[in-house]
């Protein structure tokens, strides 16, 4: 996980309390109404579910202890805050102990549409409603106990689930296709580009294939993986994921759907 970024965190103080400025409010407030809007229709009901227990305000960035306290109550995880990117070790070692890693900063107006880096509205918004739900919770425990003790090439790999699952998810309902993943959520251009346009493919999850899928983080994504149901994510965390990682080595990765930066003409 790479440690370049452009932001740095905004500081809390010393009762946890972190001072946002009226622009960042600004932003924040944009991005939810706007997202608010797209995700009628789009976003899945578990998340839904989630964002009313949450609360969260449209009009300022919550605080992380108004958020601790929902989740705490609902599935014992909390958010924790960090500086900006932070490496696998630490977040794995985050994620085993049911702590969600918080960048504490905010988009710029000219990446609005789309972030590379996770910042606060990524992880509450994105992410943090579903982190009420048993199944997401359970899977996302279960991915940083699995990499926490995980090798450096190992948790290429496991990285891949992630994106596939909790970054970049879609399931199945009797209603049509709906959004879980918390890089799409987020996103205001990838929400519009996972499901009204025809330029990706949507394909039925299957860890393994999941496992040898490259990504990149830079583009919209070329392919999704969809759920037939929303429990799925809880079987597959009662896989041997680490069978799985094996196998996929074996196997090897598939063709990227997509050029490859190092092949690309500047």
């Amino acid at each position: 996980m790479s440690k370049q970024t452009n932001y740095s965190s905004n500081q809390a103080d010393a009762f946890g309390f972190i001072q946002w400025s009226i622009e960042e409010n600004a932003t924040w407030r944009a991005l939810v109404e706007k997202q608010l809007k797209l995700l009628k229709g789009r976003a899945c009901k578990e998340y839904l579910q989630g964002l009313e227990l949450l609360g969260l305000s449209a009009g300022v960035i919550p605080q992380l202890a108004d958020v601790n306290k929902v989740l705490a109550e609902t599935t014992g995880w909390r958010v924790t805050q960090v500086p900006s990117l932070i490496n696998f070790d630490r977040f794995f070692g985050l994620l085993a102990n049911k702590e969600f890693p918080v960048a504490t900063f905010i988009r710029s107006a000219d990446e609005f549409e789309y972030l590379q880096e996770p910042d606060i509205f990524h992880e509450i918004f994105g992410h943090c409603p579903l982190l009420t739900n048993p199944a997401f919770a359970h899977f996302t425990h279960t991915y940083g106990k699995l990499g926490e003790q995980a090798s450096k090439e190992d948790r290429v790999y496991l990285a891949r689930l992630y994106w596939f699952t909790i970054e970049f998810g879609l399931l199945k309902t009797p209603d049509g296709i709906r959004i879980y993943g918390g890089g799409i959520l987020s996103s205001p251009g990838e929400t519009l580009h996972a499901l009204d346009t025809q330029v990706c493919d949507h394909l039925d999850m299957d860890p393994l294939e999941a496992l040898r899928t490259p990504y990149r983080i830079d583009i919209m994504q070329p392919l999704y993986y969809l759920l037939n149901s929303f429990d799925d994510l809880f079987a597959i965390a009662e896989l041997d994921l680490m069978e799985l990682v094996k196998q996929a080595k074996t196997l090897g990765l598939h063709q990227p759907r997509f050029i490859p930066k190092q092949s690309m003409v500047s």
